[in-house]
């Protein structure tokens, strides 16, 4: 897989971190995307520790602006797009239905669904 271009949104944590960590071995060139910075700085450098030429773009994927600039950074900066694994997503807040709000509802939906479609979105284009 050497020389591939990955974008992983969620790559902070769980399923998203393990792709990065495994792709890095491989050789690929990395975009990893998240909400935090430091979380996300420190990923990168990890993953630079590993020889893999790898950048981080702060981006929530419920901003379609972000998102487009994530993909707009990951090409910039590669040239082309090779693999997306949109791994970004919440669980919402913990807790019976019963007291769950629209807003909390809301919030998963946008990160979990909305956000995995405007990253599609992008990364087609």
């Amino acid at each position: 897989m050497s020389s591939a271009v990955v974008l992983i949104t969620g790559a902070l944590t769980g399923i998203g971190r393990a792709a990065a960590l495994t792709f890095a071995l491989e050789g690929a060139h990395l975009v990893v995307a998240g909400p935090r910075d430091k979380e996300g700085q420190e990923l990168a450098a990890e993953l630079q520790g590993l020889g893999a030429e790898a950048i981080f773009v702060h981006t929530d994927v419920r901003n379609e602006k972000e998102v487009r600039d994530l993909v707009d950074q990951a090409i910039a900066r590669f040239g082309h797009l090779d693999v997306a694994v949109n791994c970004a997503g919440t669980e919402g807040k913990p807790g019976p239905v019963t007291e769950q709000t629209g807003e909390t509802y809301a919030a998963t939906f946008d990160t979990n669904v909305l956000g995995t479609l405007l990253c599609m979105k992008h990364e087609m284009r």
